[in-house]
C-alpha cells in the first residue's frame, strides 16, 4: 500500500486536525523526514495555510484542537501542541495545553520543532531554575505595577505564566485580574 493511500485510509478523507474535507494534503511534521506514515498528518487547505504562515492564524479555527489533542497518532498531537503554544495568549488554548498528555519522546519531538535549539531564549528564576510556559512562580519582592494602582506583594503566586519569547528576563502573568510583565529576577519557581 502506498504512503498516500495509507494516510487517506487512516484519516477517512478528513483533516486530522479540524475535520475539514477541502484540499486535503500530507503535512510532514518537522524535524522528521516524512518517510513514514507516523511522521505525517493529513490537513485541509485552511489548516495548511495557517500552519505555514503564522500571520494567517485565525484563533477560532483552532478550537478544533480540543478533539485532536486526544488523537491516537503522535504526529497529530505534536502539531496540536505546537499550534496551542502559538495561541497560548488565548485562555482556552492554555487550558488545553494543561490537559494534554504525551509520552516524553513525543513531547521532545514537539518542542524540538518549535524553536531553533541554538537560538533558544532560556528563562531562569532568581535561583537559576529554568522556567517554562504554564509554570507557577512566587514573587520574592514587593513590585510596584506600572500603569496600575496596586503593588504586587512578595509571596504572591502567579499561575500559568507565559514566556516573553525574545527576552529571557521577562515573563508574563496575571495578578489581580491584570496581565503584567514581570522580571525573572524577582520570582522563584514553585
Amino acid at each position: 500500500m502506498s504512503l498516500s493511500r495509507a494516510l487517506s485510509k487512516r484519516c477517512n478523507d478528513v483533516c486530522e486536525l479540524c475535520g475539514g474535507e477541502e484540499g486535503l494534503q500530507a503535512y510532514v511534521v518537522a524535524p522528521k523526514s516524512g518517510d513514514s506514515i507516523d511522521e505525517q498528518v493529513v490537513v485541509c487547505q485552511t489548516c495548511h495555510t495557517q500552519l505555514a504562515d503564522d500571520g494567517q492564524i485565525e484563533a477560532n479555527h483552532w478550537r478544533c484542537l480540543n478533539d485532536s489533542i486526544w488523537h491516537e497518532v503522535d504526529a497529530v498531537k505534536v502539531v496540536s501542541y505546537r499550534m496551542l503554544h502559538k495561541l497560548q495568549d488565548q485562555g482556552w488554548a492554555e487550558d488545553l495545553i494543561e490537559m494534554m498528555y504525551m509520552e516524553e519522546d513525543v513531547t521532545e519531538w514537539a518542542r524540538h520543532g518549535m524553536i531553533d535549539p541554538d537560538s533558544a531564549v532560556i528563562h531562569k528564576d532568581s535561583n537559576g531554575n529554568v522556567l517554562q510556559s504554564g509554570d507557577t512562580v512566587v514573587l520574592i519582592k514587593d513590585l510596584n505595577v506600572k500603569g496600575a494602582s496596586f503593588t504586587a506583594k512578595r509571596g504572591t503566586a502567579v499561575r500559568r505564566i507565559s514566556l516573553v519569547q525574545d527576552n529571557a528576563n521577562h515573563i508574563q502573568g496575571r495578578i489581580n485580574d491584570q496581565t503584567i510583565i514581570i522580571l525573572t529576577k524577582y520570582v522563584k519557581k514553585s
